[in-house]
């Protein structure tokens, strides 16, 4: 794989169309990689599984949280689904966790005196911050990085953190929507051997700061993609470029071995304070029942500090192919 070359993805991408293996009407023959003319690196099929599962559910079932590696046509590996702290960094305390038989039924039965502080600036606020992520997610405030999740993929769990900083301040936050078919952005799911899932992240804060579109969002994977002509990329007014998929497909198929994936190169810096992140595009929100958190608990048992709270789901422009995602926002 390392020495392959464009036409080699190209010929492969054919090879499943003549096999009566596309996964949706609209693919295209003709679209091979050297039609692709955007920005980022492009990828193609399975990448290579370098570490098998990252996470055990201890009391019940969780999906295999594996960490791969792909190359793109140029020689260069791209980690998937994204790099991170997982093994290294301190965990986030638990505010709802199956696998821990963590399961208050509200937020009267947490401990929250319990929390353990992260101190940034010792003569700071102490705050405290509630956290959903599907899947997973990496806390840095003024890049410091205070924890990460319990949980990298199932079952779906619940964060609280406690830091104490002084204002202004600012939140950078690694979204991660995990994925069992590694390089692929998928998973098997509602029937579909490659089925993409979707991501979605909400937290509020005990100095009022809440999740919503005045966030900053930037997309650096994005799969599975059919057909590279549904990628788009779209300069704003003094924005840095948006990264576009909402043209390409969200179906499942069962024939999804050989879709292509977008990848762009985090900025070194990207968690650090003075980072200049103005030119990101501005998160976009999503409702509760976009992200489907009717059904679960270590959401609605907290409710009240979510939503109730005046905070929004939020993501990239694309909730169910935009796989890794940064967050930024600047506390006044």
């Amino acid at each position: 794989m390392m020495t392959t070359n464009k036409q080699v993805f190209a010929l492969s991408f054919i090879t499943l169309l003549l096999a009566g293996c596309s996964p949706s009407s609209d693919v295209k023959a003709n679209r091979s990689l050297d039609d692709y003319k955007g920005s980022a690196s492009i990828t193609q099929g399975l990448a290579t599984t370098v570490k098998t599962n990252l996470f055990e559910c201890e009391n019940g079932r969780s999906r295999v949280a594996g960490i791969g590696e792909i190359p793109d046509a140029d020689g260069k590996v791209w980690t998937v689904p994204a790099q991170n702290h997982f093994t290294t960094a301190p965990k986030a305390a638990d505010l709802y966790e199956e696998c821990a038989n963590i399961t208050p039924n509200s937020i009267a039965d947490v401990d929250e005196d319990s929390v353990p502080v992260a101190v940034i600036d010792s003569d700071g606020e102490e705050i405290t911050g509630y956290i959903f992520a599907d899947n997973y997610f990496e806390l840095y405030i003024n890049g410091q990085l205070i924890a990460v999740d319990t949980v990298p993929f199932t079952p779906f769990n619940s964060s609280i953190v406690k830091f104490k900083v002084s204002k202004p301040y600012t939140i950078a936050v690694k979204v991660i929507d995990w994925e069992e078919n590694l390089g692929l952005g998928t998973e098997d799911n509602r029937g579909k051997a490659f089925h993409p899932g979707d991501g979605g992240f909400i937290a509020s804060f005990s100095d009022g700061t809440v999740t919503g579109s005045d966030w900053q969002a930037q997309t650096f994977y994005t799969a599975p993609i059919y057909d590279l002509s549904c990628l788009s990329e779209v300069d704003g007014d003094n924005l840095e470029k948006l990264r576009l998929s909402e043209n390409c497909t969200t179906e499942g198929t069962d024939n999804g071995e050989n879709a292509y994936a977008a990848h762009w190169e985090t900025p070194n810096n990207w968690m650090a304070k003075d980072f200049d992140a103005t030119s990101w595009p501005q998160a976009t929100e999503y409702s509760e029942d976009d992200i489907g958190v009717n059904n679960k608990k270590s959401y609605m048992n907290f409710i009240e500090k979510f939503s109730g709270a005046g905070a929004s789901f939020i993501w990239s422009t694309n909730v169910v192919l935009d796989n890794e995602v940064l967050l930024r926002y600047e506390v006044k």
